[in-house]
C-alpha cells in the first residue's frame, strides 16, 4: 500500500509554515493518541501516519527533498534522516512544547541546605555565612574527563548518538547506551584529578541575605550555587529557613501575639503596665478598668515587617486574670468584705445560686 503524501495527511497547504504545521499535527496527535483509544487499531495507523509526516516536513532538509522527490527521495538516507524510528523519542520535545514543557539547558544537581535562626533574626532579618560541600567542574580536565593532551573519543557502542535503539514489536524503545551512559563519548584517557567523573568535591563559603520577614519554611534560591555536572553548568542551591520559636510571642503570618498576665486588683482598678516589644523596646500600656481574662488590646506596627512591601502587621495582648493560690489572713480578710459589700458572700447556698440563674 502507497504512502499518502504528507501535507494531506496533516490537512495544510504545500506552503504552511512551522506554526501550521505544528497545530495541525498537535490536533491529530490529541484526536488519534493511542492513550486515548486503547485497542482502536485504525487510531494508532493515523497516529503513526500523522508522527511520521511531521517528523519528516517539521524538518527543512527532510522536507526539502520530499517536496522534491517525493517519499523515494527519504529512502537510503540513514536512520535519522527519513523512516520512523522511534514514536516517543523522536517526539518527547514535540510534545513538551505543546504541553508547556519543551527542551531546557542542562544543568547540574540542585542542592538543599537548612539553616536554623532565631524568632527576632526571622522578623528582622540577618547575613549569615553558610560552609557547603559541592561538586564543580574539575578544573585540571575542565569537565571534558579527559587527561589534558588527550580529547574524548566517540563512542563504539552508540557511534557518539548516547543511545542504543532495541525494537520490540511495533515500537522502537531507545534508552541511554550503557558504555559512555549517554554522553557519546568514550574516555581512554582518564583526567587524573578527578579519575574520568568531570567533577570534583569543593567546600565553599557562601553569605546568604536572610530578608526581614521570613517565615519558618521559607525558600531561598542561590542560582548557580549548586552541583555541576560533568561538563554541565552549576544547579542551584535551596537554603531552608527554620525558626526557633519564641518564648512570649507566636506569629500568625506578620502579627505578633502574646499573654500577658495581670492580677485581680489591675483588672478590676486598671492600670499601667510596661511590656517587652519584640525589637528589645519596651512600651507601657493601659489595662481599662475592669479588664475581664481573654480581652485584647492592639498595638499598631508592632508586628513582623511584610517580607515583599512596606509596613509591619500589629501586636496583640491578650489579658488573663492571674488568680493566687495563697493569701495570708489580711487579704483574706479584705476578698470577704469585698464578697459582702457585692452582694455575693463566698458561703452562698446553692440554692440561692440556682435562683440566681433562673432570674438571669
Amino acid at each position: 500500500m502507497s504512502k499518502r503524501d504528507y501535507y494531506e495527511v496533516l490537512g495544510v497547504s504545500r506552503n504552511a509554515t512551522d506554526e501550521d504545521l505544528k497545530k495541525a499535527y498537535r490536533k491529530l496527535a490529541l484526536k488519534y493518541h493511542p492513550d486515548k483509544n486503547p485497542g482502536d487499531h485504525s487510531a494508532e495507523e493515523k497516529f503513526k501516519e500523522a508522527a511520521e509526516a511531521y517528523d519528516v516536513l517539521r524538518d527543512p532538509q527532510k522536507r526539502q527533498m520530499y517536496d522534491q522527490f517525493g517519499h523515494e527521495g527519504l529512502k537510503g538516507r540513514g536512520p535519522h534522516f527519513g523512516g520512523f524510528e522511534d514514536i516517543f523519542s523522536t517526539f518527547g520535545d514535540i510534545f513538551g512544547d505543546f504541553f508547556g514543557g519543551g527542551r531546557q539547558a542542562r544543568t547540574g544537581a540542585d542542592l538543599r541546605v537548612d539553616v536554623q535562626i532565631s524568632f527576632e533574626d526571622a522578623a528582622f532579618g540577618i547575613e549569615k555565612e553558610l560552609e557547603i560541600s559541592r561538586p564543580v567542574t574539575c578544573r585540571t580536565c575542565h569537565g571534558s574527563r579527559s587527561k589534558p593532551g588527550t580529547t574524548p573519543e566517540t563512542c563504539p557502542t552508540c557511534r557518539g548518538s548516547g543511545h542504543v535503539v532495541r525494537t520490540q514489536g511495533f515500537f522502537s524503545l531507545s534508552s541511554p547506551c550503557p558504555q559512555c551512559h549517554g554522553q557519546g563519548k568514550f574516555i581512554r584517557h582518564p583526567c587524573e584529578t578527578c579519575h574520568g567523573e568531570g567533577i570534583v568535591s569543593e567546600r565553599k563559603k557562601i553569605s546568604i541575605n536572610i530578608p526581614a520577614g521570613v517565615d519558618d519554611g521559607s525558600r531561598l534560591r542561590l542560582r548557580g550555587e549548586g552541583a555541576a555536572g560533568a561538563g554541565l553548568p552549576s544547579g542551584d542551591l535551596y537554603v531552608i529557613i527554620h525558626v526557633q520559636p519564641h518564648e512570649f510571642f507566636h506569629r500568625e503570618e506578620n502579627n505578633l501575639f502574646c499573654r500577658l498576665p495581670i492580677t485581680f486588683p489591675q483588672a478590676a482598678l486598671g492600670a499601667e503596665i510596661e511590656v517587652p516589644l519584640l525589637s528589645g523596646k519596651t512600651k507601657v500600656i493601659t489595662v481599662p478598668e475592669g479588664t475581664q481574662t481573654g480581652d485584647t488590646i492592639t498595638l499598631r506596627g508592632e508586628g513582623i515587617p511584610h517580607l515583599r512591601g512596606h509596613g509591619r502587621g500589629d501586636l496583640v495582648i491578650q489579658f488573663f486574670v492571674e488568680t493566687p493560690k495563697k493569701l495570708n489572713k489580711r487579704q483574706k480578710e479584705l476578698l470577704h468584705e469585698f464578697a459582702e459589700t457585692d452582694g455575693k458572700p463566698v458561703k452562698e447556698t446553692l440554692k440561692g445560686f440556682f435562683q440566681k440563674l433562673v432570674g438571669m
